[in-house]
């Protein structure tokens, strides 16, 4: 399903909270007058003093090393046009937040109101002390060629258009992957390229380098080939003039091996794809229709092997897999330039990268459990954690071999291993979760469809293709509350249990074949539907929905009474227990128990233990577990912390292979250098704890909503785990976002159930 993204939805993105999409922090504690001083006078004459004896020192006492500039004067914004610079900040801030979540670069958005390149070149040269790179974008053809190559000339640090080569590395990238698929020689094939802006001809450009000849290239405009006889083209364009008496995009696809669109939607027929070799690659790039579908393109013809901009079909050709890996492996060696050696790095560890197993988080997070290199695979995936420590050390290495790193990496081994602790596939957590929903979309019922807010939320997750959600209250109410507000929930299914007396008879018998020793009579289980949690957990009990998302109006434990009287816990499974999932700044935290038992004994610890670990296991992450208390193994014995010490020696013995300790203070179960310190025997040193067990309801529940307000912890929950069916019950009064978030996990927590069921 294809997410919708309504004007309202984005603008208010935009606008709501602090306005724009990025912001300024000091990395450095600010908190007393020393702090102060330290940061500015008179401190900061110290390291200012050193930078102005030794220019290079500035990477040592600045964020120089670390930061980038995204610079456009707003001419080709992409899909939009010549909108100019202020129009333009919106997608400049969008750079900056990929390059920040993707390989945690820091930038600062700049947009020039200067069309001039003589003065567009003095500006960005004079902003050189500032930078450790330069990421030109956006900037319309051909100025933008003349104004890279003369910059790349004139600064000392890196510099790349990405327009130009962001998209020419992934097709280089996938192309040669696709001629290792077809079996065919890249000195051979006959390329057609069909479009002449900036992005086509950089891809032209590294292909050549990569092997084609130049003479099997041709290359159209919107006036057709662009050929030898014409008299209309610029000094770019000219150098791909064919020799040829050909002139149309049909006669230059007669036999050609690879096409390559950067064009416009739909040009390229069915017809016309038949014209082509055998074992025929097409690149399909227009954006945001390509020049073929994905599925025209395989139902023309069986032996294609297709690429596209869209994300929700195989081999997508993205920007992301590229610029951000390149510039860290460029401002990790200081690199003096991007040059053309550490562009082919990319492109050879792209390729290469695809053809390795793929890691069970990418299929999880695809929903493909057979991923693997071949014809729907010839490009790695935007979400494969391992981009970063394999594109970023190839382009570095470049660097280092071809004489422009001015700080060469003398352990790579080290350097592979720190920017997988600097990133780490724990931070693609919810964009995983959020992947693996979309490709197997659930019903998902909400009890609670008359509130505001769940609306909202269905709306979201309808549009984005995350759940087709079913709502159950009031309709009339549920109308005027859609009509108010300006949604637009048409086709989503609307149900108020009191009016459907068929269904509540339906349920109601499976609520009495549940509970016809436990006092109900038929007559009362009919009644009891009237009840929404109850008729919402009799639909995921009936399978008539996948999972239920309740408790945004109702008490928790009303719920989940509702929850146990017709779903039932797994088997084998004597309680439950509620995890909240905290994304921090150390990377994910998974907390439990926080919902559910109040004073849990050893033996419900113990099993709260085992349940969140496998929960952990669920995201291809492994469980390192400390069980928290006031005391460190045995410096306070009470019967509280006594309890979590037992229930961490039952765990380790039940679970060798588990990763487990306590009782321990959060501190040192956080600090490892604290740990190592004090305790150097506890099996969590040198681990990075990422699950911590509390010792009753209370202090696991204050603790993650101290950290959601204090530290402004974003926390995904409540996540129910041990039921036999996906139930999970989202806290009174949540806002929209935990909603969708608690439903995206509740759509991956059905797919695993029920492919569970089906192995059994």
């Amino acid at each position: 399903m294809a997410k919708i993204i309504r004007p309202k939805d984005a603008l208010d993105y935009h606008e709501q909270g602090r306005p724009g999409k990025i912001e300024v922090i000091s990395s450095k504690p600010t908190n007393n007058q020393r702090d102060l001083a330290l940061a500015y006078s008179p401190g900061v004459a110290e390291p200012c003093k050193a930078i102005a004896n030794n220019p290079e020192d500035v990477y040592r006492y600045t964020a120089k090393g670390n930061l980038v500039a995204v610079i456009t004067n707003g001419t080709a914004v992409l899909g939009l046009g010549d909108i100019g610079p202020e129009a333009s900040k919106p997608v400049m801030e969008g750079k900056a937040v990929l390059f920040k979540v993707f390989a945690d670069i820091d930038v600062y958005d700049i947009e020039l109101n200067s069309r001039d390149i003589d003065h567009f070149v003095s500006v960005v040269k004079a902003l050189e002390p500032t930078f450790g790179g330069i990421n030109l974008e956006d900037i319309a053809a051909p100025e933008c060629f003349e104004i890279e190559e003369r910059l790349k000339k004139e600064l000392r640090i890196p510099i790349m258009h990405d327009d130009q080569h962001g998209t020419a590395i992934i097709t280089a990238a996938g192309l040669l992957n696709a001629l290792e698929v077809t079996g065919k020689d890249i000195k051979k094939i006959r390329v057609v390229v069909n479009g002449a802006g900036a992005s086509a001809v950089s891809c032209t450009r590294l292909i050549i380098s990569l092997g084609v000849h130049p003479q099997n290239v041709l290359m159209l405009d919107s006036k057709g080939i662009i050929h030898d006889k014409r008299k209309d083209l610029n000094g770019l364009k000219g150098l791909f003039a064919a020799n040829t008496d050909k002139r149309s995009l049909e006669e230059a696809l007669d036999g050609a091996d690879f096409f390559l669109g950067l064009s416009r939607g739909n040009i390229l027929k069915p017809a016309l794809l038949e014209r082509m070799a055998p074992n025929p690659i097409v690149f399909a790039l227009a954006n945001p229709d390509p020049e073929i579908s994905y599925d025209l393109a395989t139902k023309t013809r069986k032996d294609v092997i297709v690429a596209t901009g869209r994300s929700d079909h195989p081999n997508q050709v993205n920007n992301v897999l590229g610029f951000p890996f390149i510039f860290r492996g460029a401002l990790d060696v200081r690199a003096t330039a991007i040059n053309e050696a550490m562009k082919l790095a990319a492109v050879r560890a792209l390729a290469d990268l695809a053809k390795k197993p793929v890691p069970d988080i990418v299929k999880l997070a695809y929903n493909m459990p057979a991923l693997c290199f071949g014809p729907e695979y010839i490009i790695p995936k935007p979400l494969d954690p391992r981009l970063i420590s394999t594109v970023a050390p190839a382009v570095a290495k470049a660097a280092v071999d071809s004489g422009v790193a001015k700080n060469p990496i003398l352990d790579w081994e080290r350097y592979e291993i720190s920017l997988q602790q600097r990133m780490g596939h724990e931070n693609q957590l919810m964009r995983v979760v959020f992947n693996r929903a979309r490709k197997n979309v659930k019903r998902i019922v909400f009890p609670d469809g008359d509130s505001l807010q769940v609306l909202m939320a269905a709306q979201t997750l309808s549009d984005e293709g995350l759940a087709k959600p079913v709502l159950l209250g009031n309709i009339k109410k549920m109308k005027r509350l859609i009509k108010e507000n300006g949604l637009d929930l048409e086709g989503l299914e609307m149900i108020d249990p009191m009016d459907q007396e068929t269904m509540r008879h339906k349920y109601g018998k499976v609520l009495f074949d549940k509970r016809n020793r436990k006092g109900y009579t038929l007559e009362e289980a009919r009644r009891t539907m009237k009840t929404r949690n109850y008729f919402a957990m009799a639909m995921v009990e009936a399978g008539d929905v996948d999972a239920v998302v309740a408790g945004h109006s109702r008490k928790y434990a009303d719920v989940l009474r509702a929850g146990f009287h017709l779903v039932g816990t797994e088997p084998g499974c004597n309680n439950v227990s509620g995890m909240y999932i905290m994304l921090t700044k150390r990377g994910i935290m998974f907390f439990a128990d926080t919902t559910v038992n109040v004073n849990p004994d050893v033996e419900t610890i113990v099993h709260t233990g085992e349940i969140l670990a496998r929960a952990i296991r669920h995201f291809d992450m492994v469980p390192r577990m400390a069980l928290l208390s006031y005391s460190n193994f045995g410096s306070t014995p009470t019967g509280s912390s006594e309890k979590m010490a037992k229930a961490a020696e039952l765990l380790r013995k039940r679970n060798p292979d588990l990763v487990v300790d306590g009782e321990m203070q959060a501190n040192f179960a956080l600090n490892s250098e604290l740990l190592q310190t004090h305790f150097p025997f506890s099996t969590l040193v040198d681990q990075k704890v990422n699950a911590l067990l509390f010792p009753s309801l209370s202090a696991g529940n204050i603790a993650y909503k101290l950290l959601q307000e204090l530290g402004g912890i974003e926390a995904i929950g409540p996540i129910l785990l041990g039921m036999a069916k996906s139930v999970h019950i989202v806290q009174r009064g949540c806002s929209v976002r935990e909603i969708v978030n608690v439903a995206a996990v509740a759509a991956m927590d059905a797919q695993i159930i029920q492919s569970k069921n089906q192995m059994s």
